[in-house]
């Protein structure tokens, strides 16, 4: 039984060190109930359903940091944070569609975007004004 003990807590401890790896790591300081293995399963399935929308070919699984027991539920870019304050695999996934999506398209690639678009705004005519 000791063995079996053991061997669970080794595979844990390994299970953990690969979250890391893979760019999840989670600061559970309070002690908030979570499944780290549903965890990693939702970063995993956010992470691919951003590269299936975006037709991607390469893998984006963004670093993350997971801290449950926060004042709010917020994202914090700069900090790569996803902070909750108690376990919410809604808030999560989105927390992790985030990101992703700010490692495929950068600030820069945004705002040239944004100024796209109001250009075609700035040259486009309503016909009335074309009539007169």
């Amino acid at each position: 039984m000791i063995n079996t003990v053991k061997f669970a807590i080794s595979v844990l401890a390994l299970a953990t060190g690969c979250l890391a790896q893979e760019g999840l790591t989670i600061d559970n300081k309070h002690k908030e109930r979570v499944s780290i293995p549903e965890a990693e399963q939702i970063y995993f399935s956010a992470c691919s359903a951003v590269r299936e929308e975006f037709d991607l070919r390469r893998s984006i699984p963004p670093r993350v940091k997971l801290i449950l027991g926060a004042e709010k539920n917020e994202v914090w870019v700069e900090g790569r944070e996803i902070r909750l304050t108690k376990w919410d695999r809604y808030a999560f996934a989105e927390g992790v569609v985030q990101l992703a999506f700010e490692d495929i398209m950068p600030s820069q690639q945004r705002l040239t975007i944004a100024k796209r678009a109001i250009v075609r705004v700035d040259s486009t005519v309503e016909v009335e004004r074309l009539v007169k």
